[in-house]
C-alpha cells in the first residue's frame, strides 16, 4: 500500500462526508507518517513500512474489540467499523496451507531437528509481515509432532 493511495482515499471519504471512514484512514496516515519520521524516511516512505504500520494498527484495533466490555455496544460498533476500514488496506496474508508448504519447502533442515524454537526463529524472519504469527506457530507445532 502506498501512502499517497491512503491520502487519496481519505480525501474521497471527506468528499463523501463519511466521517467514520475518514477518521480511520486519517489515523492510518498519521501512524504511517510517524513511523516514517522514526525510521528517518520522512519524504519517501517505503511500502513495506506502510504495510507494517497497517498490520500493527489492525492488531491494535482487534485488541480493542476483544477487550471492549460487552455492555458497550456503541464502542464495539465503532471499533468494528474502524477494523473493517483498516482491513481493506492490510496486505494479504498467507493461509495456513501455504505457510505449511512454504516451511516444508524452505526449512527442511530445521524441520529435521524437531526443535520448535530453532524452526520458529528461522521461519519468523522469512515470513514476517507475510503471514500471521499465530498461523506460523500452529503450522510449526503441527510439523514438529
Amino acid at each position: 500500500m502506498e501512502l499517497e493511495q491512503l491520502r487519496a482515499d481519505m480525501i474521497a471519504a471527506m468528499k463523501a462526508r463519511d466521517k467514520a471512514r475518514k477518521d480511520s484512514i486519517s489515523a492510518l496516515v498519521s501512524a504511517v507518517k510517524k513511523a516514517g519520521i522514526d525510521a528517518g524516511c520522512r519524504e519517501d516512505i517505503p511500502t513495506e513500512l506502510v504495510d507494517k504500520v497497517i498490520l500493527k494498527e489492525l492488531k491494535t484495533v482487534k485488541e480493542q474489540i476483544d477487550t471492549c466490555p460487552a455492555e458497550r455496544e456503541d464502542l464495539r460498533a465503532e471499533y468494528q467499523a474502524r477494523y473493517d476500514v483498516i482491513a481493506e488496506y492490510a496486505p494479504r496474508m498467507m493461509p495456513a496451507e501455504e505457510v505449511t508448504s512454504y516451511i516444508k519447502e524452505h526449512f527442511a533442515e530445521e524441520l529435521a531437528t524437531k526443535n520448535k524454537g530453532l524452526i520458529m526463529k528461522a521461519v519468523m524472519g522469512a515470513l514476517k509481515g507475510k503471514a500471521d504469527g499465530k498461523v506460523i506457530n500452529e503450522a510449526v507445532a503441527a510439523l514438529c509432532r
